[in-house]
């Protein structure tokens, strides 16, 4: 598949990018989507909930009553999970909510949703730019050139650029980020991916080899 090469003034520069059919031409796989898509969100959570249980609630440890013959449970001490103000039974506990996924389900998974995005025409391919200081409102007229104002946004850039990152960063909608670490949810999150030249050839790189 060809796409043609826009610049950031949302010219055609009469240039093609080729789209690898290995990447952006595959029968899509939604279990592997959702299965990269749960982890992106698992490693998201903290995993930091906690309930106290009878053993840590502070309070005295006196036996309340009698065991049998009041006519109810038995309560034991005040800390007593039966009572307001005890412990809690099997509460949340710290933990990682993080789970292991092989690196060719994650691939494929990438593959797929960029083969969904594919073929809903919502890559566009920038020719490579740099901006020489952050100005945010150089970065608003790049979006207006290419027409893609108000969708959501991901740009994906060959490599680190603090200036683009530093003017997109307070714009709603827009997200930034490394070829090397596009995934799954990013790329189905956004409306409308803007992909520059070099950063194609990364992503072909890693999603090929």
């Amino acid at each position: 598949m060809e796409v043609s090469v826009l610049n950031i003034k949302g010219e055609d520069t009469g240039r093609k990018a080729l789209l690898n059919d290995a990447v952006y031409n595959i029968e899509p796989n939604d279990h592997v989507i959702y299965l990269a898509v749960k982890q992106y969100m698992a490693n998201q959570r903290q995993g930091t909930a906690k309930a106290k249980e009878r053993s840590e609630v502070s309070g005295s440890t006196r036996k309340l009553g009698r065991q049998k013959g009041g006519g109810g449970a038995r309560r034991g001490d005040i800390n007593s999970p039966v009572l307001v103000g005890g412990g809690r039974v099997f509460g949340p506990k710290p933990r990682d909510y993080s789970f292991k996924l092989n690196k060719k389900v994650k691939v494929l998974a990438r593959k797929s949703a960029l083969s969904y995005k594919a073929k809903e025409n919502a890559i566009l391919v920038l020719e490579d730019f740099t901006m020489e200081a952050p100005k945010t409102k150089e970065f608003v007229g790049i979006l207006n050139n290419l027409k893609v104002s108000g969708k959501k946004a991901l740009f994906v850039l060959p490599g680190t650029d603090k200036n683009v990152y530093l003017s997109a960063r307070n714009i709603q909608r827009v997200d930034v980020m490394n070829a090397a670490e596009l995934n799954t949810y990013k790329v189905l999150d956004a409306d409308v991916m803007v992909v520059t030249e070099k950063s194609l050839k990364i992503v072909d790189e890693i999603l090929t080899k």
